[in-house]
């Protein structure tokens, strides 16, 4: 790499817009954080403005907007605050690149923000491609867009076909650890707490994406991410599980070949690599050692006790509206769970009687799935009580 990338990060202040930041930190020489937003975390997003010194922070919850502006009074920093206002962030003229950190649905409109302006794109947040596939891609054409991906499963994949002829693939196996639930029993997972669901066994995650890791949710919003990602069939995705989390995906050629993309469960990795693409960086971090991963283990997920896995393969294949559905009621139910208002049980049968209940589209426009998304919320929101 030879210029300094100006890197925005959408969502600074959670899991991954953190370790974005590590990465930024560890390079001062090639990466610039030039925008930081937040949803409601005003004082870390301060901290990181006032270590990072972007352009533009934005607070996404404007009863926060005074307080940040005060910790960054002084500093040249420009303040901003509303949903509006990230998306005018996401599209900032001294940003190369935006991390898309942000989590759920509240993502989709700043990525088309930031493709419109014609920025390269390292995408976290799957749920943009799960609501609203069919309509990035072509936007991403259209703007002459490259998407990179940040989630390790994709990463992994992407790595995979780098120096490959796409119409050599036969198969994505995207890996799942199985999350902590994987040995209980349905009657167990009956009984499991938010606080049980939050004690990811590898990876550490924020509250909403370590939920829907450990019902499989995550897994099949990855399915749908890959098909858009990687213009492929469900049918040609196949999800396995591995409780090491050390093979991070793998891309089966025509050949019978297979290749596999291997590392520690650290996202640093691939997110280093999707600020890098398409070079590589040197790095401190240590590396792996495979006599310390000398059981490696692959299993088929279990879709009775997980069942949410087996509805995004309904919904894509469904298509239109679909993905937009599912996303909307497991944003809802998550929420529920994680307030002690349903069980963990509870969550797929919410899932699948608003995918059931609420208006499809065949053909979305934009308004479509943005008024989908607030039908499917309500819709949702009936089932809790």
């Amino acid at each position: 790499m030879s210029e300094r990338k100006n890197i925005g990060v959408l969502g600074s202040t959670g899991s991954i817009g953190t370790q974005t930041l590590d990465i930024i930190a560890e390079y001062p020489d090639l990466f610039r954080a030039s925008v930081l937003t937040a949803r409601r975390q005003w004082r870390l997003l301060a901290d990181q403005a006032l270590k990072f010194r972007p352009d533009l922070v934005v607070i996404g919850d404007e009863e926060h907007y005074a307080s940040l502006r005060d910790a960054l009074a002084g500093s040249g920093i420009e303040v901003a605050a509303g949903a509006n206002a990230i998306e005018e962030a996401a599209a900032h003229p001294a940003t190369d690149t935006v991390v898309t950190a942000m989590v759920g649905y509240s993502g989709l409109l700043p990525t088309i923000s930031a493709i419109k302006a014609g920025k390269t794109i390292a995408l976290s947040n799957k749920e943009t491609l799960v609501v609203a596939g069919e309509l990035i891609t072509g936007l991403c054409c259209q703007y002459g867009v490259n998407i990179v991906p940040v989630d390790s499963e994709h990463s992994a994949i992407f790595q995979c076909l780098v120096g490959e002829s796409r119409a050599e693939m036969r198969k994505i196996i995207l890996t799942a650890s199985g999350g902590p639930f994987r040995k209980l029993s349905k009657e167990q997972l009956s009984e499991v707490t938010p606080s049980d669901a939050l004690k990811h066994p590898n990876w550490d995650m924020g509250a909403k994406v370590t939920i829907d890791s450990a019902s499989m949710m995550n897994k099949g919003f990855e399915m749908i991410e890959a098909k858009w990602l990687f213009d492929c069939q469900p049918g040609d995705i196949e999800v396995v599980v591995h409780p090491q989390s050390i093979v991070h995906s793998m891309v089966e050629y025509r050949d019978g070949s297979v290749k596999a993309q291997l590392g520690v469960p650290d996202m640093h990795t691939p997110i280093r690599y999707a600020l890098s693409y398409p070079s590589r960086l040197n790095t401190e971090a240590r590396p792996m050692r495979l006599e310390d991963y000398a059981t490696l283990t692959f299993e088929r997920p279990d879709l009775d006790k997980f069942p949410l896995l087996g509805y995004a393969f309904d919904a894509i294949e469904k298509g239109g509206t679909m993905p937009c559905i599912l996303n909307a009621a497991n944003e809802i139910a998550v929420q529920a769970f994680l307030e002690g208002r349903v069980r963990f049980t509870d969550m797929p049968v919410i899932v699948r009687k608003t995918m059931e209940a609420t208006p499809w589209s065949d053909t979305p426009d934009l308004d479509t799935l943005i008024a989908t998304n607030a039908e499917a919320r309500k819709i949702a929101e009936t089932y809790l009580k």
